[in-house]
């Protein structure tokens, strides 16, 4: 019903009774918690019928529906950094028990404080990379004799939530947070990993 409102609000229409049908229809999707697509249909409304008394009322329920959604938006970033904090204590518990941090967070579940694995409010499951910050590096004995070791122990991470929309880049700020071990970085990209890694399964 929702796009019919809009193709209508698209071409002409001499139905006296239009911005009433499409006031109506606004109200009920704010009623049914579809608020960014009721402010949407307001903002037309508003932009259409600026000296109906529907347009002016539209007027002042977009300020409402506004609120509405940076009240929405702010309590599902705080729930973004309740889950990224959650993640990355079980993350820092695994490691001082097995000495690396685990391949999975499928791992961390449910012996290291998770009882499931981490989703964001927008039902995505956390992005995860542990990998070796050393791979290679070469080991002098008491001869001075230099040898190549490599390392297998994943002793670095990579934690991430990726948005709403899966979509690195181009979020709104805070619904986007980039982790390494432990610490939140700035900006949307990580650092890059040493290669080459092993293979782990």
């Amino acid at each position: 019903m929702f796009f019919i409102c809009l193709l209508v609000l698209g071409c002409y229409s001499n139905d006296p009774r239009l911005p009433e049908k499409l006031y109506q229809e606004a109200l009920e999707l704010s009623n049914e918690g579809k608020t960014l697509e009721s402010k949407t249909l307001m903002e037309e409304i508003a932009r259409r019928f600026p000296e109906k008394r529907e347009g002016m009322s539209a007027t002042t329920d977009i300020i409402r529906l506004e609120a509405m959604l940076k009240h929405k938006a702010d309590e599902e970033k705080k729930q973004v950094n309740q889950v990224i904090r959650a993640t990355c204590d079980a993350l820092r518990r695994y490691k001082d028990r097995n000495g690396e941090y685990p391949t999975s967070l499928q791992k961390l579940v449910p012996d290291y404080g998770l009882d499931q694995i981490p989703m964001t409010p927008w039902k995505h499951p956390l992005f995860y990379r542990p990998f070796v910050s050393v791979p290679r590096e070469q080991v002098v004995d008491r001869r001075g004799r230099a040898t190549a070791r490599t390392n297998t122990r994943f002793d670095s991470y990579h934690l991430a939530c990726l948005g709403t929309t899966l979509n690195p880049g181009r979020e709104e700020e805070g619904a986007e947070i980039l982790v390494v071990n432990g610490t939140i970085i700035q900006g949307n990209r990580f650092p890059s990993i040493p290669e080459p890694q092993p293979f782990r399964l």
